[in-house]
């Protein structure tokens, strides 16, 4: 697995790698990560194509979700805790 590229964000950090013909779209922010595998065949412009499929309405649900995520963790680590 080989990072090809970052996209700066304000939010969160973005990295595009590459593996056994797959792009993997890697966004993490703080302790929370989602990743996103798409098969290299499936995009006409290579890695190009994931540009164009990170847009803004995309970023905001991926944002939307990161909230989410941190509220199912921090209530799971509560019930835990006490």
């Amino acid at each position: 697995m080989r990072i090809i590229a970052e996209l700066p964000h304000p939010d969160f950090k973005i990295s595009i790698l590459s593996m056994n013909q797959k792009f993997i779209v890697k966004i993490e922010k703080g302790t929370l990560e989602q990743t996103y595998k798409i098969p290299d065949m499936d995009l006409t412009e290579g890695v190009n194509s994931v540009f164009e499929l990170l847009d803004e309405p995309f970023l905001n649900t991926v944002s939307a979700r990161f909230v989410e995520m941190g509220k199912d963790f921090r209530e799971s680590y509560y019930r835990y805790n006490y």
